[in-house]
């Protein structure tokens, strides 16, 4: 057994009990997830300085290129939570809802608020003239996100919700809406 199989038994298990401990480390989880995301905007900060190229969209064009994004992206991630919230549970993949969410923004893509967040990065990226926030960090996080999702997260939904999870995971995509009618 892999060590990501290991560590998808482990949220399996985690996920599937009824004890305090999911209280625990939901809270670790959000601030890991944040942590991420700031680390990087903070290293892109500093990689920019180092680089010689420039991006140079001075304000208030930044602001404006970059608001709707940042709206847009925290939209759809509060979104989200408040959809986990109203399933009984978090986007913590160890304090998830016993359902499977597939309903909102559920059944235009499997991970809404990723997205939401992606778009957030890209609007951040702007604002702050940042070159490596939008071409190295930001996509840096989206691999990182996807190979969590391929390797640990899909196997665990897997596990949880069997069949239903895999024709839900067939029929909507991971990020990009597919345009015209849904199946």
């Amino acid at each position: 057994m892999s060590l990501a199989d290991k560590y998808a038994e482990f949220i399996y298990r985690v996920a599937t009990t009824k004890n305090k401990f999911k209280i625990v480390v939901t809270p670790i989880g959000i601030i890991l997830w944040f942590g991420l995301s700031v680390l990087f905007i903070f290293a892109s900060l500093w990689l920019d300085k180092l680089l010689p190229i420039h991006l140079s969209v001075s304000p208030p064009s930044n602001i404006f290129l970059s608001l709707p994004l940042m709206v847009i992206g925290a939209t759809l991630a509060l979104w989200t939570v408040y959809t986990f919230a109203k399933a009984r549970g978090s986007p913590v993949p160890l304090n998830p809802p016993r359902k499977l969410v597939t309903t909102g923004l559920y059944s235009w893509v499997r991970n809404p608020m990723l997205l939401g967040w992606i778009i957030m990065l890209f609007g951040v990226g702007i604002l702050l003239n940042s070159l490596s926030l939008i071409f190295i960090f930001t996509p840096l996080f989206i691999l990182l996100n996807v190979l969590y999702l391929k390797t640990i997260e899909e196997k665990e939904m897997e596990k949880k919700f069997g069949k239903e999870y895999c024709d839900y995971k067939e029929s909507v995509p991971m990020f990009i809406p597919r345009l015209g009618k849904r199946k």
